[in-house]
């Protein structure tokens, strides 16, 4: 499977990177810095280019299976880079005839109607404010996806830890997941891979967790 992924600097996308090679995939990573990646292999590519920037990465679109997006800020201040990042992704996936995108938001977008009264309350006067403008692009990239008929898949995961790939992880497909309280960025990666041909979770929502 030949993949490219946005967002490969960070945690989660740089596991995603390892994980896609260990499996024999292709991968084609696009980054503002290439220096940045410290992984190395025959069935590597890395290409400078910017997600704002869709003239800057649509050669490396042409031929590929899918898309794995772990793109996010690690800031507190405005942002578009859910939003127009993926739209600008989508709109050269069409051009390039790739239908399949895997994507990163997060569980902290709702709140679980069976949390415990406290973690309902952290999630609503802390979390959510704390990540306001991440979550807000959030919502905005979900509602472009969902129009934008390509086979996408949403993946939610709660809290996040550096923790090694178990392989075992608890996921809901268009529905609530109960007692959904954290996940190794590791086994997100695992499940983002593996999710990429699975039909039964094209155009959906994922929520996953330990």
């Amino acid at each position: 499977m030949k993949v490219v992924v946005f967002g490969a600097t960070g945690g989660t996308g740089r596991r995603i990177v390892a994980q896609a090679l260990d499996a024999d995939h292709e991968v084609t990573v696009i980054v503002r810095n290439p220096e940045a990646i410290d992984i190395r292999s025959e069935r590597l590519n890395i290409f400078q280019g910017d997600v704002l920037n869709p003239a800057s990465f649509s050669t490396w679109m042409i031929g590929q299976d899918a898309v794995l997006s772990a793109l996010g800020v690690n800031h507190r201040k405005p942002t578009t880079i859910y939003s127009e990042g993926t739209k600008n992704i989508l709109k050269e996936m069409q051009e390039a005839g790739v239908r399949r995108l895997v994507c990163l938001s997060s569980a902290g977008l709702e709140i679980p109607e069976d949390a415990p009264w406290m973690m309902r309350q952290t999630i609503k006067l802390v979390i959510q404010p704390m990540f306001k403008y991440a979550y807000e692009d959030m919502a905005r990239m979900e509602e472009i996806l969902q129009v934008s008929g390509l086979d996408w898949t949403v993946v939610r995961p709660p809290r996040l830890t550096n923790g090694p790939k178990k392989g075992a992880y608890r996921t809901a497909v268009n529905k609530h997941l109960p007692k959904a309280q954290g996940i190794t960025r590791a086994d997100l990666a695992d499940y983002m891979i593996k999710s990429v041909p699975d039909e039964a979770c094209y155009q959906a929502i994922v929520e996953i967790s330990d």
